[in-house]
């Protein structure tokens, strides 16, 4: 069945990129990288604003804020009118990594991509939109 033959391959796939990435991206995690991706296309945001992307607990997500935090890769910063609501940016660190983490999975995807020709990277990522829109 085709269900079960995309299942297997898409399962076999994401578990390689997954490993191989978390291993190129030491010692910053995947989930990292996204946060960084979202701070860096609309920064600042409040870890609440988060959990519609990450699809997480408001817990885990503090929980990874306070170890970017630690690692210099954000900044939190109170808002001047309302102490209640905390920001939260990129540092200059985080801005580094996020770019150096771009190259890694982009150069891994590359590489998994270059074992077909471009029309077929093309037809590719075509049926993949229908799918993903369907």
């Amino acid at each position: 069945m085709v269900s079960d033959d995309f299942t297997r391959l898409w399962t076999k796939l994401s578990r390689e990129w997954r490993i191989n990435l978390e291993q190129s991206l030491a010692p910053l995690t995947e989930g990292q990288l996204n946060v960084l991706e979202l701070l860096l296309d609309s920064q600042p945001m409040k870890p609440s604003d988060l959990i519609q992307f990450l699809s997480t607990t408001p817990a885990a997500i503090t929980t990874l804020l306070d170890r970017m935090e630690r690692n210099e890769l954000i900044v939190r910063t109170r808002d001047d009118n309302d102490r209640r609501i905390v920001w939260i940016s990129v540092s200059d660190k985080g801005k580094t990594e996020a770019e150096r983490g771009r190259h890694i999975r982009s150069s891994m995807i590359e590489q998994s991509l270059d074992r077909i020709s471009i029309h077929n990277q093309q037809l590719l990522v075509y049926l993949l939109g229908k799918v993903a829109n369907a």
